[in-house]
């Protein structure tokens, strides 16, 4: 989340982090991923679909599965090097309506946090694509033929197109995903790996749609923002400890365990319609467990201690809420054949 996210429940847990990667271990051999690592692109289509009733519907999106990576490949060949890539991901109840058990071990429904002024709201949700390229006509070929082969097996109910802002900076000017892992530190931070080995090689997806109110933001000094944010404007430098407030984004985003900074893979990406006034970030995190991103939200939108919450929540709403796993590409064609 590093700039806009939310979600979750006015319900306050314990969580209890998988150990961080460097110290929990990652299966030998473990499935091929999706594309969940690959190098962030500059564009992105973000879709939600709901699945239609009925067991030909369940029946038509089992079989589409077999067909992602062909599809993939088929578009990415128009502009090799694009980088064009499809991420799918299943919410809890389309998992058991479409493959039964057995089921990801902390796949859940998205979590609420926070009160009503200040809400992480859950949102209809059981497919989502997050499709990626270097050039948005292969996002859109590939997007227009995926939904073509589901057909009126689901319904998109959010769709999104979000862009490379100058030097990856979200919508609001601060630089975006600064603290995201590289390398093989983000596979251990984003896969599963010996923990639920029947799903290694999969990662779990929470996803959210903020919109911002520019004019008021627009209104603070640089000085500021950097004080909501916690990073300065210009130089993306994280604040002193001794100036950074502690309801300051990145102070709550900020989670540790046994002394180790517990990470997620971000790839948020700003949307928007100036016509409309419409301006916004869609936040996609990516973790080997959920827990991680639900303890950020929780801290954003509850307040870490409660009350005191994430100050950028004053300038952004979060409209849509959704968690989702990510089958590795070997499962998620082998669900193919799966009966629930």
């Amino acid at each position: 989340m590093r700039l806009v996210n939310g979600s979750a429940a006015i319900i306050c847990y314990s969580p209890v982090f998988p150990a961080p990667a460097s110290t929990q271990p990652m299966a030998n051999d473990i499935p091929e991923p999706q594309a969940v690592c690959n190098p962030i692109t500059s564009s992105a289509i973000f879709m939600v679909a709901t699945l239609a009733p009925g067991t030909e519907a369940a029946a038509k999106v089992r079989g589409w599965c077999e067909d992602v990576a062909g599809l993939t490949r088929s578009v990415g060949k128009r502009v090799p090097a694009g980088n064009l890539s499809c991420i799918c991901g299943f919410g809890s109840a389309a998992w058991d309506r479409l493959f039964g058990g057995p089921r990801p071990a902390a796949l859940h429904a998205f979590r609420e946090f926070g009160p009503a002024e200040r809400r992480a709201v859950a949102t209809p949700g059981d497919l989502l694509l997050h499709i990626r390229a270097d050039q948005m006509d292969l996002c859109f070929e590939l997007a227009t033929q995926l939904i073509a082969a589901l057909g009126d097996a689901v319904s998109v109910v959010d769709e999104v197109q979000g862009f490379r802002y100058f030097d990856m900076r979200s919508i609001i000017g601060f630089v975006d995903g600064t603290e995201n892992p590289v390398g093989r530190k983000a596979l251990g931070f984003t896969l599963v790996g010996d923990e639920d080995p029947a799903f290694s090689g999969g990662s779990y997806v929470l996803v959210q749609k903020y919109l911002h109110n520019m004019n008021a933001w627009n209104e603070l000094s640089v000085e500021a923002q950097e004080r909501v944010i916690g990073r300065t404007k210009l130089s993306d430098i994280e604040l002193d400890d001794s100036v950074k407030p502690s309801c300051s984004h990145s102070a709550l985003t900020t989670i540790t365990k046994d002394g180790e900074e517990v990470k997620i893979l971000r790839d948020n990406m700003p949307f928007g319609r100036p016509g409309a006034g419409e301006f916004g970030t869609y936040f996609i995190g990516y973790a080997r467990s959920p827990e991680p991103i639900e303890q950020m939200l929780e801290n954003m939108f509850v307040g870490r201690p409660a009350g005191n919450y994430d100050r950028l929540l004053d300038f952004s709403t979060a409209v849509t809420g959704g968690l989702f796993f990510v089958p590795s590409a070997d499962l998620l064609e082998a669900l193919a054949e799966r009966q629930p």
